[in-house]
């Protein structure tokens, strides 16, 4: 049911040990239903509903996290899909999946809420996300390896595009008059609040050596009995305190931007693996604070009037540190339209992307800017999704 021949990907002279790791090919979902001893019946073994995949992993640590999901996220999906694709394909997703209609109101609760088939299809995202994060601590564990990676995931199936990120790679959608971002990056930084709030639900995390709170810089000696500005995990806003010798202790965030750091450790705040992970020289695990759960967007290819240039561009973080989401679609508008007759267009657009990430001439980026990161891109060509969103 895993086709790796839809779409070529090419290794630019990387080792297969890289940090940066990429999938993608044909989901094929089969129609299953439970049997009376709780296992999968195939009920129609050929295909039964077919979509698309890619995926970026960016690993740290080592790169043994990256290419395990790499090897096993399309799989955890395709089996989270294939438990619900009785839903996906109904008018609107039953209350139940056995066709019973337990209670009367069973199909308005169902309307109330709004259910529909895509948040069926979120759903299995988000699990699937969830269940290659438990394989992952396994398969770690038991070949005593470490790391872990972010994870961005992009879904072609019943005529939308499903956009899963959990970590610090970023998807845009590039039309001719349009940039839309379809991801967010998630750093400690932009979690500030959540993980704040996780240290003072639970302050034995920070096990007496840092601070959840925020200050502007890392406060000094001097700086005791004065006041200071300060956030909490309920603050947007700031506000001010007296120094006490507590808040001298390391901040449980620390750093501004790209430099911003989890417990002085990792630059994410959400991805797969990193269950060893522990602040150097002590016994607090980082991983309490992290979330494998992937923030997903929607977009609906169908109500798109697509052009033939419209693309969706992916990429690790080693492409956005040097290039804006503007100077990306400048590349895009400036390379498609004059190559149309290039069946290769696609993928020259993506390695041109990386090219000009490496200071080479004709680069959009500021004066010396390159990227010393591994750089991983994809180029989905919208147009082709969209002709064959019709039926199932």
């Amino acid at each position: 049911p895993w086709n790796a021949g839809y779409a070529e990907i090419i290794n630019a002279e990387k080792s297969e040990f890289n940090e940066d790791q990429a999938a993608c090919g044909k989901l094929c979902i089969r129609r299953c239903e439970f049997g009376a001893e709780e296992e999968w019946l195939t009920l129609c073994p050929e295909e039964f509903l077919t979509g698309h995949y890619w995926a970026l992993f960016d690993g740290h640590g080592g790169p043994a996290a990256a290419i395990l999901a790499a090897n096993t996220l399309h799989s955890c999906l395709r089996r989270q899909l294939e438990a619900v694709v009785e839903g996906l394909v109904a008018t609107q997703p039953p209350m139940h999946l056995n066709g019973r209609c337990i209670c009367p109101s069973d199909p308005q609760f169902v309307e109330e809420k709004g259910i529909r088939a895509e948040d069926l299809v979120i759903g299995a995202l988000e699990s699937a996300f969830q269940e290659c994060d438990e394989v992952i601590g396994r398969e770690l564990e038991a070949s005593g390896q470490v790391g872990g990676c972010t994870a961005l995931v992009a879904v072609s199936l019943q005529g939308k595009l499903y956009v899963a990120n959990a970590g610090d790679s970023r998807a845009i959608l590039v039309r001719r008059d349009e940039i839309r971002p379809l991801s967010f990056e998630f750093t400690p930084e932009t979690e500030r609040q959540r993980i704040q709030q996780l240290a003072f639900v639970y302050p034995e995390l920070l096990a007496g050596e840092f601070t959840r709170l925020e200050f502007p810089r890392r406060l000094k000696g001097d700086d005791l009995g004065q006041k200071v500005l300060f956030r909490d995990h309920h603050m947007s806003g700031w506000s001010y305190k007296r120094v006490e010798k507590s808040d001298l202790k390391y901040p449980l965030i620390h750093g501004q931007g790209r430099q911003a750091r989890l417990l002085g450790t990792l630059a994410v705040s959400r991805g797969l693996g990193d269950h060893q992970l522990r602040v150097l020289d002590t016994n607090i695990q980082l991983k309490p604070f992290l979330l494998s759960v992937p923030q997903v967007t929607v977009l609906d290819v169908g109500q798109l009037e697509l052009q033939e240039d419209d693309v969706v561009v992916m990429a690790t973080d080693g492409l956005w540190d040097v290039l804006s989401n503007e100077q990306v679609a400048w590349l895009v508008r400036s390379f498609l339209p004059g190559n149309q007759e290039d069946p290769h267009r696609f993928l020259k657009l993506a390695q041109m992307l990386i090219h000009s990430t490496q200071g080479k001439e004709d680069s959009p980026t500021e004066e010396g800017q390159v990227s010393y990161d591994d750089v991983s891109v994809f180029v989905i060509p919208l147009h082709s999704q969209g002709q064959e969103s019709s039926g199932h």
